[in-house]
């Protein structure tokens, strides 16, 4: 039996490693928490930062390798979240996958003051860089037909998170079309 694919998205700093990792740890079955920035990280000679324009390529890269491990997982039985910036303009290949596994898109979307503040509290090599996170999150307010997708966390700490994600999951209003 296939497992499950849960997309958590969100802009830089909306909490959606923390939260994936507390979705994937007290899972009831077995699950896979797959950081998409670990694919990015891997790529050691000719990295171009995602969010500029000349990386297309190779994020279009990178989605395929995310896309070809997620299907891998759920085939073998284990649901699968996703952590990452995974924006419409990405979904695509992982609506291909709509048919043969059962896939959700949450967006995690606190206002830009909660996520720069957040962003400015980051440790180590986190995105911090001010114009990057404002276009990233004015992208994610322009969702379109998946605004229904997003969930305002700012008012939310990470289990308070965790759980609205957990209802809208169960509630099953987050599953992408084909």
């Amino acid at each position: 039996m296939n497992g499950e694919v849960i997309i958590l998205t969100g802009p830089p700093a909306a909490g959606k490693t923390t939260v994936a990792e507390l979705l994937a740890t007290g899972a009831a079955v077995p699950t896979v928490n797959l950081t998409t920035d670990q694919f990015y990280r891997s790529i050691r000679t000719g990295f171009v930062l995602p969010f500029l324009p000349e990386a297309q390529r190779q994020n279009e890269v990178v989605i395929d390798a995310i896309v070809s491990t997620v299907r891998t997982f759920a085939r073998g039985g284990y649901d699968v979240v996703v952590d990452g910036i995974i924006g419409p303009w990405f979904l695509p290949p992982f609506r291909a996958l709509v048919g043969e596994l059962t896939v959700s898109y949450v967006v995690l979307r606190p206002n830009l003051d909660v996520t720069l503040s957040r962003a400015r509290q980051r440790a180590g090599d986190e995105l911090k860089n001010v114009d990057a996170i404002t276009g990233l999150h004015g992208a994610f307010a322009q969702l379109g037909e998946l605004e229904g997708h997003a969930i305002d966390t700012g008012g939310l700490d990470a289990e308070q998170t965790a759980a609205e994600v957990r209802r809208v999951l169960t509630a099953g209003g987050h599953r992408l079309q084909g």
